[in-house]
């Protein structure tokens, strides 16, 4: 069965989906907390019902049933967007194997969302961090002289306290 689902691909086929995952953890991570989970919920909601045409009959309805229920536990649980994203990854497994893709007229699409849904699922369970955090250089320390011009400094001293 697996030999089947990596049939066709290439590692542009792989490599593809880890940079669209990226891509998108970057550009949530420009929205600030709570406006980052709200959207990250409507956001696999959405995911969830993408499917509904795509060959597993009355099973697409279910699916998207119990998506649209982890999406809205999402609203206030990056747990339930998690473990969204990894459901929506088996279901992409099965749709790529049997069902119908994503795409119509790509046919690796499913195997894509299947690469990309888990490094999503990865980030959501680690409570959705700001990725642009990783990238900010710490405030370097004030040397000696910016700390005698800092009013806060010497605070204690100041107010009477012993320095």
């Amino acid at each position: 069965m697996l030999n089947h689902f990596f049939e066709g691909a290439g590692p542009i086929e792989i490599v593809a989906p880890v940079v669209v995952a990226l891509i998108l953890i970057a550009l949530i991570s420009l929205l600030k907390e709570p406006a980052r989970q709200k959207f990250s919920a409507v956001f696999v909601a959405g995911a969830g019902a993408a499917y509904l045409s795509g060959g597993f009959g009355i099973w697409e309805f279910a699916f998207c049933a119990l998506i649209t229920f982890l999406a809205f536990r999402g609203l206030d649980s990056y747990r339930a967007i998690a473990i969204a994203w990894l459901l929506h990854t088996v279901w992409d497994f099965f749709h790529h194997l049997y069902g119908n893709p994503i795409i119509p007229f790509a046919s690796t699409s499913s195997f894509g969302c299947a690469i990309c849904d888990p490094v999503l699922a990865l980030w959501y369970a680690f409570g959705a961090p700001s990725a642009w955090r990783l990238f900010k250089r710490a405030r370097p320390e004030m040397s000696t002289a910016g700390a005698a011009s800092d009013p806060h400094s010497n605070r204690r001293s100041v107010e009477g306290g012993r320095g």
